[in-house]
């Protein structure tokens, strides 16, 4: 594997990686927000879950962008804490429904959102992976 540059993770694909991180780094603090401004009441677990989700993707993509050796770390940790968020929302929110009476973005594994949620955080540690600096030699 070629050496990769400490800002390897921002070109090529990774530009759109970031961009799709970015919009939905801003969809889900925006619908998160006006939920808990607005109904936090009805669905707080819901809403907190979303919150979530916004800081995430927030993180995700200014690590990304970053692309140093600290924030790959950064961002490799937000990947997996997103995919595990997915995987564990997703199937709770079909297996005992009544948790979740309002969505979130990761119930039903990201159903409402075409499914990027599951597979934006698998790109992202794959990305991660091919753009890996090479090591370096003792």
């Amino acid at each position: 594997m070629p050496d990769a540059a400490p800002n390897a993770t921002r070109s090529g694909p990774g530009r759109l990686l970031i961009a799709v991180y970015g919009i939905f780094a801003l969809a889900a603090t925006a619908r998160s927000g006006v939920q808990i401004a607005t109904r936090f009441g009805d669905a707080p677990v819901a809403y907190l879950l979303s919150a979530l989700a916004a800081v995430v993707y927030l993180l995700a993509t200014v690590t990304l962008a970053v692309g140093s050796r600290g924030s790959r770390r950064v961002a490799f940790g937000s990947c997996a804490v997103e995919l595990g968020g997915v995987l564990v929302v997703g199937a709770v929110s079909l297996l005992v429904p009544s948790w979740f009476p309002e969505a979130t973005v990761w119930s039903g594994f990201g159903v409402g959102y075409g499914f990027v949620p599951l597979v934006l955080p698998v790109l992202g540690l794959l990305w991660l992976r091919r753009t890996r600096p090479a090591a370096q030699p003792a």
